[in-house]
Order: C-alpha cells, then structure tokens, then sequence
C-alpha cells in the first residue's frame, strides 16, 4: 500500500467544514472491510478531487449502524475506526470524517442528510458513492435522489457500479458481507482477494498468562473487538510496528486466534509468535495481516503433543512469510 505524503485530517461530527477539508470531494460509506467495491469508490472521489483541485475525504459513520439500531455489538466489523483511518492515510487522502450515528442522525431525512451535512456541515463541492448507497431515515435516499440532489443543491455527484467479485463479472458483487463468509470459514485467501489486499486487525499488544514463553513460543498478545468472528485456528500473518514511523517494522509470524482449549479454553485472544524478533512489543500498536490459514484450534492430550504440531506449524508459516517476501 502507498505511504502518505501529506497531512492526514480526521474529523467528528464537525459543525462546519473542517479545516484542510473545506469543499472537498467525499466517498460515503460505511467502507468496512475496505474492499474492492470500496476502493472503486474511493479511487473514483480521488480522481474527481484532482480534476476539481479539491482535497479528497471519506464520510464515514461510527457506529456502525447495524450496532445502533441492535442497540448492541452485533456486526463482525471488518476494520476498526483507528485502522480505517491508517489505511486510508496510506491511499493517499486527505482525511476522514466521521459522523456519529445515533437517533438523530438515523432520523433525518434524505433531504436533511443533503441539506444539512453535505451542504451546511461539510460544504462539499461533490459526493460519490456506490451503486447500492442508501440514506436518511428508513433508507429513503437513493442514488437517484442525491444525483438528484447535487444538481439542486450546486455539488457534483458520481455513482460507482457494481463491482464483481470475478473479472468477467460473473460472480456476485464485492461486498463486505462476502467477506466476513470467507473469515469465517478462515478462508483468508479468499477474503484477501475480495479486499484487494490480506485482511488485517490493529490492537495494543497486552499482556497474556505468557504460557507461550514457558513452552519455547513467546507471543504478542491482542485483544480483537467482541465482535470479531475469525474462524479459530492457526494462519501464517505478518506484523507491522510503528507503521506510521520510519522505523515502520514488517514481521513474519505464526499466530493463533481462539481459547487455547489445552490450557485454558478462555475468551478469544489473537497470540502472535514473531519470526526473529527479541524485542519488546507491549504497548504498542500492531498491524496483523492474515496471510493463509493453516489448520483449525484444537485441544491437544499434552503439552508436549501440541509443542511438537507448534513446530509444524511454524515452519509451515515461514515458508510462506518466505514467499511472501517477510
């Protein structure tokens, strides 16, 4: 992925257009998992943004909206907020702006939503979205209504087709729905080639029982959303430190997402062994990218049974952080 090059500006629920993102060009959309059919959007608001010499920005909504009207944690999110927000710097755009979704956002209209947010809030000087971009309460606006809209109101406006998930566009569309099926069932090689790049998780590493350390596997411990539904098991993956530095850090790894049924069968917890690595990684934030799926967790009838399929499994993972240029 690109490396930025200028200052990355997130905004929320700005009363008026934020600053360095005054008349911009924005993408709306809910963007997790940040797909294909995402990225289509986006690459379509970049190259308007140029074409207008305006800067380019995602309009994005926290929480998701699934979660609101659940009235709890009830989506497999696909990218967090703080994660968004790094893969969208690296894509090169001017920043995001997020706008918190509760009743009173849920109960404006299509018009208010123009009205109000694109208009008097944000000033954008266009608006792109995809195919299937519905908005305002009840899901009233359509692609239709905020073309519509756009020349009522002054901005331009493009709406992106479907985008197959095949190139000869004989499968269904991209979707983020697709992908949580594919991470689900651990199939992340597939899930990468809906996204257009590995699926990744950011989160602090934590201290654990360190149970790894005492069987010759010391992990980097982290904590995913509650939501979070990765199939539990073992995958090659890489690691990322300080990506948003120059001592940016890129690391091979084995990991396991699951309980941990030979010790303890506990809450789920992502635990990293990194390939050639000493140094102290708690606290910090990492980036883990799932490259290939192993095998499914299992509970083992001793210590030594899994140490020994550990060994397996870490030589599996190196040859293809290997090949994988890690």
């Amino acid at each position: 992925m690109p490396s930025a090059s200028r200052r990355f500006i997130e905004a929320v629920d700005p009363a008026a257009p934020p600053p360095g993102l005054a008349g911009a060009v924005v993408a709306i959309g809910n963007f997790d998992g940040l797909h294909r059919g995402h990225r289509g959007v986006i690459e379509r608001a970049q190259a308007l943004a140029e074409k207008l010499g305006a800067p380019c920005a995602v309009l994005t909504f926290e929480p998701h909206p699934a979660d609101f009207f659940a009235g709890r944690s009830v989506m497999f999110r696909l990218t967090g907020r703080e994660a968004k927000a790094a893969f969208l710097e690296r894509l090169g755009l001017d920043g995001m702006i997020v706008l918190t979704f509760d009743a009173a956002l849920a109960g404006l209209s299509a018009e208010q939503f123009v009205a109000d947010v694109l208009v008097r809030r944000l000033g954008v000087k266009a608006a792109v979205a995809g195919y299937d971009f519905h908005f305002g309460a009840r899901r009233q606006g359509t692609p239709q209504f905020l073309e519509e809209a756009g020349r009522r109101y002054g901005f331009a406006v493009e709406i992106v087709p479907r985008i197959a998930q095949d190139a000869e566009g004989s499968l269904d569309a991209v979707s983020s729905t697709a992908v949580r099926q594919a991470l689900e069932q651990g199939d992340v090689a597939l899930a990468a080639r809906l996204l257009g790049h590995p699926w990744f998780v950011e989160g602090v590493v934590v201290h654990g029982q360190k149970l790894g350390r005492t069987i010759g596997f010391p992990t980097a411990n982290i904590a995913l959303d509650p939501s979070c539904r990765l199939r539990h098991g073992i995958y090659a993956v890489s690691l990322t430190v300080d990506g948003k530095s120059s001592t940016e850090k890129i690391l091979g790894g084995a990991a396991n997402f699951g309980r941990r049924p030979t010790f303890d069968n506990g809450a789920p917890l992502l635990e990293v062994y990194v390939f050639d690595f000493d140094g102290d990684l708690y606290g910090k934030t990492v980036e883990v990218a799932f490259l290939d799926f192993l095998r499914p967790e299992e509970k083992f009838a001793s210590v030594e049974a899994l140490v020994a399929q550990m060994r397996e499994d870490v030589a599996k993972a190196r040859a293809i952080t290997a090949a994988a240029g890690l």
